[in-house]
C-alpha cells in the first residue's frame, strides 16, 4: 500500500501520511514518495497549494526506528517544502512527535485540532532534535523551544500556537481551514511563489549554514550506545537504564 494519499478539490492538491499501522512514522519509502509528490505538485501549474495531512490519530511520530530514512533525506525532504513555489499548508488532527514537528515547521502555514498534541522526544531516546532544528529555530519561540527540546515533555495545540509550532489552533480544523484555503485560491500563483521566497529566505539561510553539520550530529547520535539503549528500551516499552 502506498504511504501517500492523494486528493485535488479546485486546486488543493492533499496529501495524506497513510501509513496508520506506523503511526505515519517516517520511514524511508514514506519520505522518497512524499518527496516525489511534492516534485509533481510544484510542477503541475492546476496546483495552487498543498494540504499535508494523515490518516489515524497520529500525524507522525518522527523517525521509523525500524527503517528510517538516512538524515540527509530528510534534510532535503524538510528543504523540499520550504522551497516549493507553492504554499504547503499542515492539517493536524493528531499526535506529532519528533521528526513530524520538523515537517510541521517546514510548512509555511500549520492548523491543529483541540485534539492535536505534541512533543520533541528525541532526548528521551537518547538523541537530539538536530535536523528538524533547521526550519524550527528560525520560526519558534527560542525560550519554548528550550523547554521542550530539554525536557521531551507534551503540550497541548493551543501551546503550540503560543509558541509559533502552528499559526492557529481551533476544536474544528477545517473551519480554521478555510478562510486560509479561499484565501489561497484567491490569490495569483506567481505573486504566491514571490511571495514564499521572500517569507522563507531566513529558513533557507539556516539551511546553507548549518545542514551539514546537522545531518553530522544526526549520524553521530543515532549511531551512539545511548541512543541504541534508548531505542531498545522505547521498543521494549521499558525505562531506559539512565533513569533517575
Amino acid at each position: 500500500m502506498t504511504p501517500i494519499g492523494r486528493t485535488r478539490e479546485r486546486g488543493i492538491e492533499t496529501l495524506s501520511l497513510d501509513s496508520p499501522d506506523t503511526r505515519n512514522a517516517l520511514s524511508a519509502p514514506l519520505v522518497a514518495e512524499l518527496a516525489d509528490a511534492l516534485t509533481d505538485c510544484a510542477k503541475d501549474t492546476d496546483v495552487r497549494a498543498i494540504v499535508l495531512t494523515h490518516t489515524g490519530n497520529t500525524f507522525c511520530a518522527g523517525a521509523d526506528l525500524r527503517n528510517p530514512p538516512p538524515p540527509d533525506a530528510l534534510v532535503a525532504l524538510l528543504r523540499q517544502i520550504v522551497e516549493t513555489p507553492k504554499p504547503v499548508v499542515a492539517r493536524v488532527t493528531g499526535h506529532v512527535r519528533a521528526g513530524g514537528l520538523g515537517l510541521l515547521a517546514a510548512c509555511d502555514i500549520a492548523v491543529a485540532s483541540g485534539a492535536a498534541t505534541f512533543a520533541f522526544t528525541e532526548v528521551r531516546i537518547g538523541v537530539a532534535p538536530a535536523v528538524i532544528s533547521l526550519p524550527l529555530l528560525p520560526r519558534t519561540d527560542p525560550r519554548a523551544l528550550a523547554r521542550y527540546y530539554l525536557t521531551g515533555e507534551r503540550f497541548d495545540a493551543p501551546e503550540a500556537a503560543r509558541i509559533g509550532l502552528l499559526t492557529t489552533a481551533g476544536e474544528d480544523v477545517d473551519e480554521s481551514l478555510a478562510p486560509v484555503l479561499d484565501g489561497l485560491r484567491r490569490s495569483a500563483p506567481e505573486a504566491l511563489a514571490e511571495t514564499k521566497r521572500l517569507l522563507t529566505a531566513r529558513v533557507l539561510e539556516t539551511f546553507d549554514r548549518d545542514a551539514a553539520d546537522l545531518t553530522a550530529l544526526s549520524a553521530r547520535l543515532f549511531a551512539s550506545a545511548q541512543a541504541r539503549e534508548g531505542m531498545t528500551a522505547f521498543l521494549e516499552r521499558r525505562d531506559p537504564v539512565w533513569l533517575v
